[in-house]
């Protein structure tokens, strides 16, 4: 075999290549060696078989000096499948091909750039599947030995990409808009007064959009991933808000140097610099690399490298883990966090104004008469708390991404005003959860002492249950607390991907521990609200867990040889991509059902904590009978609603007066409607140094029965009939439903 025809074999991926092009490139030329004698600043090589031409562009550094031999291997998936040792003295050489210097090896810079036409015996060796297979991992190393005495003195290899990808624009577009869409609709559905379909719609939402952070994370970790596994989860970094957009980009730069950073220049230097991205290697051979450069080169040059991770020693730049995510997604290093950071506010700022100008339509559409004017009426009346509400749940979203972009600030310190910003997201985020986590915990032991139920004022309370049902209403309501697990969660997961960039085995020891421990709570506990939930979301947890069994793999804590990575790659993609789908498919079948049935609420079984004797189905409450009137005052509705009720007040949940004023008197149900906001006012002071006790008179019913005028339940008959059974069922029915 002729030198020469192992070009063909040596390239990597160039963005915009067509999906009809068959063609094999490389784009850096990486040290597998310490003290290698021979690096790449620049290497980029193309070969097409449609042309049987292969294009070179290499300069290179080379302190060998005499007669060398090449070892050459080729190995895709980590099978090697080619091996040849050659002499480059024994070749016979085109005159012209700008390989005249390798026989002897001179030291010195070399500049290479020349087209060469590959012969048909070589290209007959690749085969049909490598220019179509996504993502393909191969792999060309060459070992430079002495003839002489055979001693290694330079190792160099070039990962081999095809230009087909499975990270598409296409996809990201899709998962977002799906996972918007099915979370408008939850919105949409709770307007309507379909409190329980809502709450299943909202719930498979936000799992599927955690478990798309989760693939998200996975490819921010420090850890060696195949080039499959990086495409894949690149798929998903947009639920962390790394999405670029070229003016932003511009304006982060300015910023940055306008509060006293530096920014980086990575993509500015790609047609003098090679950057590697990080695929498997020696992180110790890295480590010395960048400990032994940061010495030799100017300031300028060390910042580069900082946040370039590593530099080879010869101007290639290695990045990975957070950065090779940046790289990947054509955003400077330095520009990552604010990246993030703005996304997120966007997603806030849109998601408010889309709230008050649909306010707004409402209230015009009602004034025009062009709905009627009981829908969406708790919505408009009480707009302000749900708001609040939704704003909560945005923080709650958005945590997990500002966790891990906030922590990994404070390691590379872009700029003074970037670390406060950091400070103040990261801290303010923090604080604002647990502080709600704290108030739902708080008005839950309330609501026991009371009611001895916890489901009684969260889920019978608007205020409550618009403002803080984002942390619980996913969960029974014996499970109210679970949402401090999850928060705690999401911190030690982002502390582990912002801190431990630089180590793979703790990384990856690191995410194997947290995903058993989630799995393991999540399977005991099961604090989802009903069996199915508990299904979606415990598979969610184990398929998280096997990742993370992957990612220990991928560390090289088992010493493997590179074909169990290889294989171990594509069954992690293929698992992902499968389970993802049907995900998909569910959360998206069960939305669209859900608005092609007449009451939504009946396609989903009631749960067994009681929530639905306490929710109200503000559309199905009509009339304007003297009941209306106090259904409308218990539920804060214009007639009366008391805003000045709230539950930051800490003296009593708004509920625990909402339902002293509904049952303080047995002649409710003939009693004026003007009398009830004297009520309202009179029945929330009350003395804070008696103990906590239901104000429940149990012969009277919540609904009052019987009269002409009686308003029809908001549940149906079926419903109805249960929820009467349960306000006369004893304290031990309760509790024994509240733990199921």
């Amino acid at each position: 075999m002729r030198f020469p025809s192992i070009l063909p074999l040596v390239a990597a991926v160039l963005p915009g290549v067509s999906a009809n092009t068959r063609l094999l490139q490389s784009t850096s030329l990486n040290v597998c060696q310490q003290d290698s004698m021979f690096t790449a600043s620049l290497f980029n090589v193309t070969y097409s078989p449609d042309t049987g031409r292969a294009s070179l562009n290499i300069v290179a550094t080379s302190s060998l000096e005499g007669y060398v031999t090449f070892d050459v291997s080729i190995a895709a998936y980590g099978y090697q499948f080619f091996h040849q040792v050659m002499d480059p003295c024994e070749q016979t050489l085109e005159q012209g091909s700008g390989l005249a210097g390798l026989c002897p090896m001179t030291a010195g810079k070399l500049r290479l750039s020349f087209e060469y036409d590959i012969p048909d015996s070589a290209a007959a060796m690749i085969p049909p599947i490598a220019y179509t297979f996504p993502d393909l991992d191969a792999t060309v190393r060459a070992f430079v030995n002495r003839t002489e005495t055979r001693e290694s003195v330079a190792c160099v290899e070039a990962d081999i990409s095809n230009g087909k990808t499975v990270d598409l624009l296409a996809v990201k577009w899709v998962l977002a808009i799906i996972s918007g869409l099915t979370l408008c609709a939850s919105a949409i559905l709770n307007g309507l007064g379909h409190a329980n379909a809502a709450a299943h719609i909202a719930s498979g939402a936000l799992s599927l959009f955690s478990f798309f952070q989760a693939q998200a994370m996975m490819g921010l970790t420090g850890i060696h991933l195949p080039p499959v596994v990086q495409a894949w989860t690149q798929d998903f970094q947009w639920s962390m808000g790394i999405i670029k957009v070229g003016f932003m980009q511009t304006i982060f730069t300015w910023y940055q140097r306008a509060t006293g950073g530096e920014p980086s220049t990575i993509f500015n230097t790609l047609v003098t610099v090679s950057v590697q991205v990080q695929k498997r290697g020696i992180p110790d051979m890295a480590t010395n690399l960048y400990r032994r450069a940061a010495g030799m080169v100017p300031h300028a040059a060390s910042a580069l490298m900082k946040r370039a991770n590593i530099t080879t020693g010869s101007g290639t730049f290695l990045v990975y883990g957070i950065q090779r995510v940046a790289f990947r997604a054509g955003i400077e290093t330095t520009n990552l966090f604010l990246t993030g950071l703005t996304f997120y506010c966007l997603l806030v700022v849109f998601t408010v104004g889309g709230v008050a100008l649909f306010k707004g339509f409402c209230e015009l559409a009602v004034k025009q008469k062009w709905m009627k004017g009981d829908t969406f009426l708790e919505f408009r009346n009480g707009w302000l708390t749900v708001l609040k509400g939704i704003l909560f749940r945005l923080t709650l979203i958005g945590y997990p991404q500002m966790t891990i972009l906030c922590l990994w600030e404070f390691t590379q310190v872009d700029s003074p005003a970037e670390v406060v910003l950091a400070v103040f997201f990261f801290v303010g985020m923090t604080v604002t959860l647990m502080w709600a986590a704290w108030k739902v915990i708080r008005i839950a032991r309330r609501s026991v002492a009371m009611h001895r139920n916890p489901a009684y004022i969260l889920f019978s309370d608007p205020q409550a249950l618009n403002k803080w049902g984002f942390l619980y209403i996913q969960f029974r309501a014996s499970a109210y607390y679970f949402i401090v697990p999850v928060l705690l969660y999401m911190v030690i997961k982002g502390m582990l991907i912002a801190f431990a960039q630089a180590h793979n085995e703790v990384q990856a020891i690191g995410f194997l521990l947290i995903e058993a421990a989630a799995l393991i709570t999540a399977s005991v506990m099961r604090p989802w609200m009903d069996k199915p939930t508990n299904s979606f979301n415990i598979s969610i947890y184990a398929v998280n867990f096997i990742n993370s069994l992957f990612l220990l793999i991928f560390s090289d804590a088992f010493d493997q040889p590179p074909l169990v990575n290889g294989v171990i790659g594509l069954i992690l993609f293929f698992l992902n991509a499968i389970f993802a789908t049907v995900l998909l498919i569910m959360v998206v079948v069960s939305t669209i059902l859900v608005f092609y049935r007449k009451n939504p609420d009946t396609r989903y079984q009631f749960m067994a904590d009681d929530r639905t004797s306490f929710l109200k189905s503000q559309s199905q409450l009509t009339g304007t009978t003297e009941l209306d009137a106090l259904a409308a005052t218990a539920r804060g509705d214009k007639r009366g609603y008391k805003p000045g009720l709230d539950l930051d007040d800490d003296n009593e949940s708004i509920s625990s007066a909402s339902m002293k004023r509904r049952t303080q008197d047995s002649n409710l149900g003939t009693r004026p409607a003007s009398s009830f906001n004297s009520a309202a006012s009179n029945s929330y002071g009350h003395s804070h140094g008696n103990p906590p006790h239901s104000p429940i008179d149990p012969s009277v019913p919540l609904f009052p029965a019987g009269g002409p005028n009686r308003a029809p339940s908001p549940y149906g008959g079926s419903s109805a009939g249960s929820f009467r059974q349960q306000e006369n069922a004893s304290p031990a029915f309760r509790a024994q439903n509240n733990a199921r």
